[in-house]
């Protein structure tokens, strides 16, 4: 029976997660088990390139938002040379990754060459820092691409066209809205560009020696592919750039092969020259398959840079709001996702001035403030939020009757400010509220059978309480809180199995039966509540809920950005 049992005794599996803030690595044995595992944070240990959070912030224009491209090859050689004290490369067997969805490479004409014939006596850093036509690569969190989005909606038919289309309507961190605008902007760049890759196949393509294909699920991320054929759309690629298809290259499932691993490595760090690359994914994807999230019912939320909610469906039904993406361990279903912009760069923000910079304050701050907050609402936008589509801004509202009241009859109050330990309570109760909202909205279970919590913030158990509270339904976590890489690793080690049998086989073969034996198995958290004060305080969060939505809906009449 094909299965874990099928890898080769003594193996490993090398999973890469090149996220926002930092460059992450895990390491799983052929039991599925971590035995290793590095990262590099990008703004402490690359100090050179003066990233805040990994990013530049362009001071003419606050939406402009973007990473430079080189230091992400910088950070791949430093992790690779933590890792080596750690692991014997040479008993790597397959590798794959995964990188921040929506960020994007752009090689310049030649640049395949240098790629190609890497000198192992030279670092990578050296070789490869004059291929790129910009040294700037676009990131989600940018979101200067406004005219572009209603452009390629409107040669379409629309938003809700696009959205039927490619999975999403035009979404300004989106590839193809910013390949247009480098188009536009910078014509003379895209002249000169030879290849655009993600993140994710622009690491790939590194690890290969060669351009690595774009792979369909973080290519649906691009407002670029045709969801249900999983092929470039001429219809959108027109409506983008003139001769994308060509500097895009041909999309590959998920759980293919890119190639074996470039020479450059063989020699320099001593890999096995038949060691497979596998596709690299994008972040959420790579996350899915980490979380082993196959239920229909599930949901994850990953809490870190973006907080994301995900879940798995049968069938495509794209809408206006949120994304609609191929699952990248079941080549005939699909994953759905909604994604927000203010996630823990905006906790952080209220840790620092409500909480004297201490995660140890503010979650007393939570446990001493009572559930609801006294009906105290805040919506934080320290960047321009994606969902809703609202510009950066603090709102504060008191719910004035909220005791007594149903959602039909409250009465709303702006106010100024919070004391310290309410806008603490504020920011996670807001940011929790708006992803249930926006779930049920999108058609996510309602009460999900269980969330799995992944990301940074999922290691804070008082953020999980209010998990729980606020969706009627148990937490669980993982061994790892950045899931990220380790669901590369664990696609490399199906990927690689996939390869061997010549054909898909499904990945739950893995690990089905005996989870608890790897280090893949969630374990529970945080119960559902039962009693009567539990169901009736989901009852009262469901209410301000709804009030939160409607006051949403009237900031984004007010001031959206769309």
């Amino acid at each position: 029976m094909v299965g874990r049992s099928s890898l080769p005794e003594g193996s490993l599996f090398l999973g890469f997660d090149s996220s926002t803030q930092s460059l992450k690595a895990t390491v799983l044995n052929n039991e599925l088990i971590i035995v290793a595992s590095e990262i590099v944070n990008f703004d402490s240990e690359l100090p050179h390139y003066k990233t805040e959070g990994g990013v530049y912030r362009d001071p003419a224009d606050d939406g402009h938002i973007f990473s430079p491209t080189i230091m992400w090859v910088e950070a791949f050689e430093l992790v690779l040379e933590k890792l080596k004290p750690k692991i014997n490369f040479s008993k790597v067997v397959a590798i794959s990754g995964s990188g921040q969805q929506h960020g994007s490479v752009y090689w310049k004409k030649g640049s395949h060459t240098v790629l190609s014939s890497l000198d192992p006596t030279k670092s990578l850093l050296s070789q490869l820092k004059d291929v790129f036509s910009t040294m700037d690569s676009p990131i989600w969190m940018d979101s200067s691409t406004t005219k572009q989005c209603r452009e390629i909606e409107n040669a379409v038919g629309g938003a809700l066209e696009l959205s039927k289309l490619t999975g999403s309507r035009a979404y300004e961190r989106f590839t193809g809205p910013q390949i247009r605008k480098i188009y536009q902007t910078a014509p003379h760049v895209y002249e000169d560009t030879e290849r655009i890759s993600l993140v994710s196949s622009f690491m790939a393509s590194i690890l290969v020696g060669n351009y690595a294909s774009i792979d369909e699920t973080d290519g649906a991320g691009m407002n670029l592919m045709d969801i249900n054929q999983r092929a470039w759309s001429n219809t959108v690629l027109e409506a983008t750039a003139p001769g994308l298809e060509d500097k895009l290259g041909k999309l590959a499932p998920a759980y293919a092969v890119a190639g074996r691993i470039a020479p450059y490595f063989v020699e320099r760090l001593q890999f096995d020259k038949n060691c497979l690359v596998i596709q690299w994914s994008g972040d959420n994807p790579n996350s899915l398959a980490g979380l082993t999230l196959n239920t229909p019912g599930d949901l994850a939320i990953s809490l870190g840079t973006s907080d994301t909610v995900f879940g798995i469906t049968a069938e495509a039904k794209p809408s206006l709001e949120g994304h609609v993406f191929p699952n990248p361990v079941e080549p005939d279903g699909y994953m759905v996702m909604l994604c927000y912009k203010n996630g823990s760069l905006t906790r952080e923000d209220v840790r620092n001035r409500c909480a004297e910079k201490s995660w140890d304050v503010f979650n007393s701050y939570l446990e001493k403030t009572t559930p609801l907050n006294g009906g105290k609402l805040g919506f934080y936008y320290k960047d321009h939020e994606i969902l809703p589509p609202l510009p950066v801004g603090f709102h504060r509202y008191i719910i004035e009757n909220f005791d007594d009241a149903t959602s039909n009859n409250l009465v709303e109050r702006e106010v100024e400010e919070f004391d310290p330990s309410s806008e603490v309570r504020a920011i996670v109760e807001g940011q929790l509220l708006s992803i249930r909202g926006h779930a049920e909205r999108f058609g996510m279970p309602n009460p999900p059978k269980r969330i799995i919590a992944t990301g940074g913030a999922s290691s804070n158990e008082r953020i999980l309480h209010l998990i729980a509270q606020i969706f009627g339904c148990p937490v669980f976590t993982v061994q790892r809180p950045d899931s990220a890489s380790l669901g590369a690793a664990l696609r490399a080690a199906h990927g690689w199995l996939c390869s061997e049998e010549g054909s898909f086989v499904p990945i739950s073969c893995m690990y089905n039966g005996d989870l608890e034996k790897t280090s893949l198995g969630a374990k529970l958290a945080v119960a559902a509540g039962e009693g009567v004060e539990d169901r009736a305080l989901l009852e009262k969060y469901t209410v301000l809920m709804r009030k939160r939505m409607e006051i949403e809906r009237r900031l984004v009449e007010k001031i959206g950005r769309t």
